[in-house]
């Protein structure tokens, strides 16, 4: 892969879980990286009825250089949209790069 191929920029967030200034329970999101470069590549979509509202779901498959701190549990945002991860496949042959099955739609939380 060249390093060409990497011509977006994403941000990495993780969730944080907290307490407001009354004691209750608080999720916020946190940036873990931001900038890192990326090569997206965009799936087959879909949509679908859920509680009576059409939603579409776009999988999305971003590779990133090698990294081992991200996680299904976190989220990716680029071009102001919210991409939640759905797997982490690293490459662990050569560990030159990741690829992050991502989604994006209903459930953007």
């Amino acid at each position: 892969m060249r390093s060409g191929d990497f011509n977006r920029r994403i941000t990495i967030q993780a969730k944080q879980d907290g307490e407001d200034e009354l004691g209750q329970p608080l999720t916020t999101w946190v940036d873990v990286a931001v900038g890192v470069p990326a090569n997206l590549l965009a799936t087959t979509g879909k949509e679908y009825v859920a509680s009576s509202e059409e939603v579409s779901e776009a999988p999305v498959s971003m590779r990133i250089r090698w990294r081992t701190d991200v996680t299904a549990a976190m989220r990716v945002l680029y071009d102001g949209a919210v991409f939640n991860i759905e797997a982490v496949l690293p490459d662990y042959a050569s560990r030159r790069f990741v690829d992050l099955a991502c989604s994006v739609g209903a459930n953007n939380g």
